[in-house]
């Protein structure tokens, strides 16, 4: 004689079990839609630094101790007035998000493993002021080199001096202060005058995993 007590246990058991599966696969499928558009939405505010294009309009910026310097186009500016060493680029925003530049990071060692390697984010400087770059627009990055035992004053002179190339990492995010990035740009001198043309040379996601595989 069947057992319907042990039946009934049974199939309740049963019902319940896939009832459990289909909850557990409805709100995986639901984390992985929500993790989909979560990341839709974040790249639809990613700001990307490249420098400005040779035909932006000039740009004239000063610093706090009333020095002016005027941008030419997608020129770079890199002026040794006294003990200061001043440094300015153009760049221009051709991702999706405002832009704010929070740090940077002079780099005078210029080889092929100086370039790939991925800077430490305790060797960079805060900015003394955020600066906006608005999105598909042109605006500048400026620092400079005041103090004279600065660690790097003197290899960042003679560099200039010697008009070498070398390196500029700029750290910066979201309007949010997310979506940390950093881009390195390369400053090379150009002709025999005082222009220094950038370029840049790699860009890291500071809080996601590097596409890379090589922390590079």
């Amino acid at each position: 004689m069947a057992d319907w007590t042990t039946i009934s246990s049974l199939a309740t058991a049963g019902g319940t079990l896939v009832l459990a599966l289909a909850t557990f696969s409805s709100v995986r499928s639901a984390n992985r839609a929500a993790r989909v558009a979560e990341r839709a939405l974040l790249a639809g505010l990613t700001p990307v630094l490249v420098p400005a294009r040779m035909d932006d309009p000039p740009q004239k910026i000063n610093w706090v101790d009333e020095h002016w310097t005027r941008l030419e186009g997608g020129l770079a500016a890199v002026e040794l007035v006294g003990d200061v060493i001043y440094l300015a680029i153009p760049v221009r925003n051709v991702g999706s998000g405002l832009a704010i530049l929070q740090a940077w990071r002079p780099e005078t060692d210029f080889d092929v493993e100086r370039v790939r390697a991925r800077p430490n984010m305790a060797e960079f400087r805060q900015q003394a002021r955020d600066i906006y770059v608005p999105t598909g627009d042109a605006s500048f990055w400026q620092g400079a080199f005041r103090e004279v035992d600065d660690p790097l004053y003197d290899s960042m002179r003679d560099t200039v001096l010697a008009r070498r190339r070398f390196m500029i990492d700029l750290c910066y995010s979201d309007h949010e202060g997310g979506q940390r990035t950093i881009t390195r740009f390369t400053l090379s001198p150009i002709g025999e005058d005082e222009r220094w043309l950038p370029s840049v040379a790699r860009h890291w996601t500071i809080d996601l995993p590097d596409p890379r595989g090589d922390g590079r």
